[in-house]
């Protein structure tokens, strides 16, 4: 979906394909099929933006093989689907049953992932749109908190500065400017946007910059205006945004609200926990853990890094952080200027839900993909943007 903003550019919505993992490209073919075109169908569009995840395989059999690359590019045409934005976190195996830590591996110690997000950017040059010149990748926090050491910190810069030289010669080579993005996370090197900003200034190149994921900035209780103000005053771009709701409980020390929480920690995905105290932010790596006997300072709300559908809060006495993305996406596109051209949706949490909650069919996942695109539709134009056919 396209927007006009008010000083004449483009900003692009779409949304994240990891909701419907697939490690291969006949599975990209397939949920092109079989989720994408019927989410656009809903919405009653001609064209549908996606955030397109490629696992290691699937990006390497793209980037090695022409053919396989002009078959996708004409499969999202037919389907009325466009690609300007890739996810590039995960590496693999994101629909297994168990992937909590693993989603951080391999991090940007190992060559490994420079190599992955280069053929990202290089696959992404040969998707965008023909009337689009400037792509947008996101990319993990660098790792994982521990281990983290002075020699790991520094073989990490070094592959940032070297994707930032590859990206130089590839816009040289084929005119579209991809840029990449760092995604904060709770637990990781690169947790908040402060620590981005730190990182960013210090390599110092336009080519990359910040992810801005609503559910992580709302985990770690940093004030949206604070965080994207201080990126741009030190001129660090916010390559795009993941629009996402985390997990809210206002009152964590109530037997009802540990009940309602623990139906929400699951074997799936790591959902890192955070409270705010009078000595700082405290946490926990997962809500379980959170969960056990004083792991955790009750007195105050806690946030889990669960991404909740946009459109449908839990249930009292719960809630989501929804109006952290709202005041997000105000200071991004609602001021004169876009700070970012890219949002997208990102809830791959649907079948991890409570069963209560998920989604029994295709069908009824494609109503609520196509529920919260139609929010952050209606979020859009009400801060002045005009949908664009």
């Amino acid at each position: 979906m396209r927007f006009r903003h008010a000083d004449g550019s483009v900003v692009h919505l779409a949304y994240c394909t990891n909701v419907h993992p697939a490690e291969t490209l006949d599975g990209v073919l397939a949920q092109l099929r079989d989720h994408c075109e019927p989410v656009r169908r809903r919405l009653g569009r001609d064209r549908l933006g996606i955030g397109l995840w490629l696992a290691a395989e699937a990006a390497r059999t793209l980037d090695a093989d022409p053919a396989a690359l002009r078959t996708l590019r004409a499969e999202l045409d037919r389907r009325g689907l466009e690609v300007v934005t890739l996810n590039g976190f995960p590496y693999e195996g994101f629909g297994t049953a168990e992937v909590k830590y693993r989603v951080y591996r391999p991090d940007w110690t190992d060559p490994e992932r420079l190599e992955h997000t280069t053929a990202l950017a290089r696959v992404l040059t040969a998707l965008l749109p023909d009337d689009v010149t400037e792509g947008s990748v996101s990319t993990l926090p660098l790792a994982w908190r521990t281990p983290w050491d002075s020699r790991r910190a520094e073989a990490a810069h070094r592959a940032l500065r070297t994707l930032a030289a590859r990206l130089d010669a590839l816009e040289d080579l084929t005119g579209r400017h991809v840029r990449v993005g760092l995604e904060p996370e709770p637990g990781c090197v690169v947790e908040t946007t402060g620590d981005a900003l730190a990182l960013l200034a210090a390599i110092g190149h336009p080519r990359l910059g910040v992810c801005v994921d609503t559910c992580h900035l709302a985990t770690s209780f940093e004030d949206p205006d604070t965080a994207l103000d201080a990126l741009a005053r030190a001129g660090v771009p916010v390559v795009k945004s993941q629009l996402s709701a985390a997990l809210h409980a206002e009152h964590p020390h109530l037997p009802e609200t540990r009940a309602a929480l623990g139906a929400f920690a699951e074997p799936r995905f790591l959902h890192q926990t955070r409270t705010r105290t009078a000595a700082g932010l405290r946490g926990t790596d997962d809500l379980g853990e959170a969960l056990a006997a004083d792991a955790l300072p009750d007195g105050g709300p806690w946030r889990a890094h669960f991404h909740v559908p946009l459109h449908a809060a839990p249930a009292d006495p719960l809630t989501s952080t929804l109006p952290v993305l709202e005041r997000a996406l105000a200071r991004l596109v609602g001021g004169p200027h876009p700070l970012t051209r890219h949002l997208e949706v990102e809830t791959y949490t649907w079948q991890a839900l409570p069963p209560a909650l998920r989604p029994r069919s295709r069908a009824q996942l494609a109503d609520g993909i196509a529920a919260e695109l139609a929010l952050a539709r209606d979020l859009l134009t009400d801060l002045g943007l005009k949908e664009l056919p």
